[in-house]
């Protein structure tokens, strides 16, 4: 159990690490998913700093079992709320979405299995 969490936790923090550096520095995917999702611009450095806070939150983890517990809850609400972003313009385009969100969701499962529920 434990290779899985930490293999888990550490994937789920690269993952959401990249996507907060292209949100952070303003690299143009990011630009056009919003434009896509008919969202501001002025978004993504808040929407960055929300991934890179999940990310760091899921290695602090290591340390302080609940910080992670608690990251990884919060980045599965933030890809909910980029399916729900998704499906109010009409995207389908969901499988980069699915990757994010099964690899957090599995961290957080895996998470709490390892760590017990409190």
């Amino acid at each position: 159990m434990f290779a899985a969490y930490v293999t888990l936790t550490i994937l789920a923090s690269a993952f959401t690490a990249i996507a907060a550096f292209t949100y952070l520095t303003g690299h143009d995917y990011p630009k056009a998913q919003l434009d896509m999702k008919r969202l501001p611009h002025s978004w993504m450095p808040r929407l960055g700093t929300v991934l890179a806070a999940g990310s760091v939150g899921l290695l602090v983890g290591f340390a302080v079992p609940l910080v992670c517990t608690l990251a990884s809850a919060g980045l599965v609400l933030y890809f909910v709320g980029a399916l729900i972003a998704h499906l109010r313009v009409g995207s389908r385009n969901l499988v980069g979405w699915a990757v994010f969100f099964v690899t957090v969701v599995a961290e957080l499962v895996v998470s709490l299995s390892y760590h017990g529920v409190w």
